[in-house]
């Protein structure tokens, strides 16, 4: 049985309507809502010939009907109209955005979170992993007379940083020459590939400084451990409350568990690589857990790198055309600043 332009119509009203109104949608809701022009008769055999399809199912306790994950996905592949951001909502976007100067932290914390506030759904990024990265720059910043600050940073953004003791006083000067050598050493390498012998070509330059330079090479060893797992970012869990959904104290409960792991956040978030918006519905999901929920998420660059993932979780009944919107607009102006920001160390 082919889906042809009346059932897609009854079809799309339904999940219309149920993603308005949570509420199981009957044949004469469809009828005096939607104007279809056809009697409620005609809505309900249609309505009873997608049900037989697999695009919606009867919950036992109502005579109305919901959509099924066949039903979503037919409707966010076939019949969804992406709507666009508000002008309030790029704006708020533009002021969340426009520092010039981000700590990589703090700008993917924030992404969640507003992506969390305008969706009303919970905001997950998935942050940079920096085995995946290149070295950028090295820097040696003075503390004290015997202390500096060792800071590397990667093309994507990526930073860490520790206390080393100076082996004897260093000038200012000579902190900025060590630097500069080793950014020009390290600079383009493969994070994860540096072994150690990275810095032995340096001894003769640096032989003074030996014991600084054992300490680089410990902390940059120590802070790309292998299998080390990229941290999720997530925000605005309560937000999950306020769907009919999970008011079932267990099953938010279960769900507030599972949105403190990373490693399983990052194992659903595991998606090949693509250019658009993805959708994961119900059962699509890796995680039989998550089978109540979708996740709508779209990979975010840096310098032309695809470094990590920005994503919302929710109820299925979601409003797909504007979460998708919502979506792609956060994760463009995510690697656009980026791209073209510098971040502070």
């Amino acid at each position: 049985m082919p889906m042809d332009e009346r059932k897609s119509r009854v079809l799309q009203a339904i999940v219309d309507d149920y993603v308005a109104t949570a509420e199981p949608v009957g044949s004469r809701t469809i009828a005096r809502k939607y104007r279809l022009g056809v009697s409620p008769a005609t809505i309900r055999n249609e309505m009873a010939d997608l049900e037989e399809l697999g695009y919606l199912e009867q919950p036992h306790t109502s005579a109305g009907r919901i959509p099924s994950d066949r039903g979503y996905r037919y409707y966010v592949d076939c019949l969804m109209e992406i709507k666009e951001t508000t002008p309030q909502e790029r704006e708020r976007l533009r002021r969340v955005f426009e520092r010039k100067v981000w700590e990589l932290e703090s700008l993917i914390r924030e992404t969640a979170r507003v992506l969390s506030d305008l969706t009303h759904l919970t905001g997950i990024v998935l942050g940079p992993q920096s085995q995946e990265a290149r070295f950028r720059e090295v820097r040696l910043v003075p503390l004290a007379s015997d202390r500096a600050l060792l800071v590397y940073i990667t093309d994507t953004g990526f930073v860490e940083n520790a206390v080393v003791d100076l082996p004897f006083e260093v000038t200012m000067v000579e902190l900025q020459q060590i630097s500069e050598l080793l950014t020009e050493h390290l600079r383009g390498q493969r994070v994860e590939l540096m072994g150690r012998g990275a810095l032995q070509t340096l001894q003769r330059e640096l032989g003074r400084y030996g014991r600084l330079l054992e300490q680089t090479l410990e902390f940059l060893s120590e802070s790309i451990q292998p299998g080390e797992r990229r941290r999720v970012y997530v925000s605005g869990t309560t937000h999950m409350l306020e769907q009919p959904e999970f008011r079932d104290v267990q099953k938010a409960r279960q769900l507030f568990n599972l949105l403190e792991q990373d490693a399983v956040l990052e194992e659903v978030l595991n998606l090949p690589e693509s250019d658009t918006v993805q959708i994961q519905i119900g059962a699509e999901i890796k995680l039989q857990e998550l089978h109540d929920c979708s996740i709508i998420s779209a990979t975010y660059t840096a310098g032309g790198k695809t470094v990590g993932r920005v994503g919302v979780i929710g109820p299925r009944r979601m409003d797909y055309g504007r979460v998708v919107a919502m979506v792609d607009e956060v994760t463009r102006r995510l690697s656009g600043i980026l791209g073209r920001q510098k971040l502070v160390d």
